[in-house]
């Protein structure tokens, strides 16, 4: 009789991971966070297509663009005056973002910030407000659970993404917010040189 074998998980370290591997990582997290979307969007009984209705409303893009520009702002000025090692996510959006051309770092952003949006205040917000949101939003960010600042940063940015999804009535303005903070913190690594 043959003997069934059991598949065996380990854990991975990031250092044994070549930054394609990383990059694809990203992409087929993503996927697997759209897939979600769309299974707690059905079980909702809600279509994606409506929650991504392109918006009537100009004043969403002052929305987002002001939400981004002071999450960029906070951002800024933490790395002025805290630790480096406070603000360390492991080397992660350093190894991302290094080496890929703009258009790749837009495209990335603008993924990322739909599957996110979709799932977090377009789903799971909708049956469990902001606060748990955030939580949850704060929790898979586990690169950050080793620092309570980037913690609480990434748990206050996700309140503020469904606050102002909630004040618009458009899941377009925390897209738009997400993308622009992806965008410019994204660009920040890829250009920025070292004294």
């Amino acid at each position: 009789m043959m003997k069934k074998r059991r598949p065996r998980f380990r854990k991975v370290n990031l250092e044994e991971l070549d930054d394609k591997t990383l990059l694809i990582n990203v992409y087929l997290t993503q996927l697997l966070t759209l897939a979600m979307a769309f299974a707690v969007l059905w079980l909702q009984g809600r279509s994606p297509a409506n929650l991504l209705a392109a918006p009537d409303d100009p004043r969403i893009w002052f929305w987002a663009a002001g939400f981004a520009a002071l999450v960029v702002l906070v951002d800024w000025q933490l790395s002025r005056f805290v630790p480096e090692e406070m603000m360390d996510d492991g080397g992660v959006n350093e190894r991302i973002f290094r080496s890929l051309p703009l258009w790749h770092i837009a495209v990335l952003c603008m993924v990322v910030a739909v599957c996110e949006e979709l799932l977090f205040r377009g789903a799971i917000q909708e049956g469990i407000g902001p606060y748990w949101t955030s939580i949850i939003f704060a929790a898979i960010h586990v690169r950050y659970l080793r620092h309570w600042l980037m913690t609480g940063l990434v748990f206050a940015i996700s309140y503020g993404l469904g606050w102002i999804y909630i004040k618009t009535g458009s899941l377009w303005t925390p897209i738009l917010a997400h993308f622009c903070i992806d965008f410019v913190m994204g660009c920040i690594v890829r250009f920025r040189r070292e004294p």
